[in-house]
């Protein structure tokens, strides 16, 4: 279950990314990121309420843990995806697309030191693979090609990410109720906090961006139903899996994010590029096995 949702997830954020990309042209950082979250806590909530319909395990209490771990998720995602946006506006889609999958790496070594996670040594091995096979992807002409600061950047977006993954699987565990519903309970909070805190500071610092979001609804809609969806994926794949695999797995979106920038942006795929496709299909392969 955990590998299909993660493979669901990973598409889901290959579109989403893609979106943002396009929009990130035209509208600012901040309009960008709120893209994502906007029109995502009403689907969250609808997901949720019909989990409900269907059946009703009870509702959970949120004790002081979830609201930290939700509220530490919440504002660390709106991080890291600033700084993707940054990235879009610096290098190509699959560039910086490419940059923030660094956070399975990160992910791994985190979990280990602070959440409790456990890695064999050819867990370590596909980890370590699907990171070194990302990074070349991420530099046209090889490494030489990417400066210092974009990699800086792509780490410091990578390791966000890995701090809201490791967060959001702490806040499912804090509930006292069965999958999916404890995912769906963490999604609902953090898409809302996201949602409120945008809003807000966008409404009074920069309501320019507001209006080319409004401007925009197709883009803007695309955006948070893949946004969306994308959680969806991750946060019930990371309920039942270790966030390491699951980041690692999800380095698959490579592969997706090639495929829409070939098809839809119109790029073209070199054949390093299709190398590394092979070493991340084999870190996560090894990731599953061990």
């Amino acid at each position: 279950m955990w590998i299909l949702l993660t493979l669901m997830a990973a598409f889901m954020q290959a579109w989403r990314n893609a979106f943002q990309s396009q929009l990130s042209k035209e509208v600012s950082v901040g309009g960008v990121t709120l893209a994502r979250f906007l029109w995502a806590w009403p689907i969250a909530l609808v997901y949720l309420i019909g989990l409900y319909t269907w059946h009703d395990p009870g509702i959970p209490e949120l004790n002081q843990p979830f609201v930290r771990f939700v509220l530490g998720a919440a504002c660390m995602q709106i991080f890291a995806t600033v700084l993707m946006v940054i990235l879009f506006k610096l290098q190509n889609f699959a560039i910086g697309a490419g940059l923030a999958k660094s956070e399975a790496i990160v992910a791994a070594v985190l979990g280990v030191i602070f959440f409790g996670t456990s890695l064999s040594w050819l867990g370590w091995a596909g980890v370590i693979v699907g990171a070194v096979a990302v990074f070349f992807m991420s530099s046209k002409q090889g490494l030489k090609s990417l400066s210092l600061p974009t990699a800086l950047l792509g780490l410091g977006c990578g390791t966000a990410f890995a701090l809201t993954s490791l967060w959001i699987r702490e806040a499912s565990l804090c509930l006292a109720v069965p999958f999916p519903y404890s995912a769906a309970w963490v999604l609902v909070f953090v898409i809302g906090i996201q949602t409120l805190l945008l809003l807000t500071y966008l409404g009074v610092r920069d309501r320019d961006s507001l209006y080319a979001l409004w401007q925009r609804p197709k883009l803007t809609l695309l955006t948070s139903i893949a946004s969306c969806l994308g959680s969806i994926g991750w946060f019930s794949a990371m309920s039942l899996q270790a966030v390491p695999y699951v980041k690692t797995l999800g380095q698959v979106e490579v592969f997706f994010t090639l495929l829409i920038a070939t098809l839809w942006l119109k790029d073209r795929v070199q054949i390093k590029d299709m190398f590394c496709l092979v070493l991340i299909a084999v870190a996560a392969v090894m990731v599953i096995w061990g």
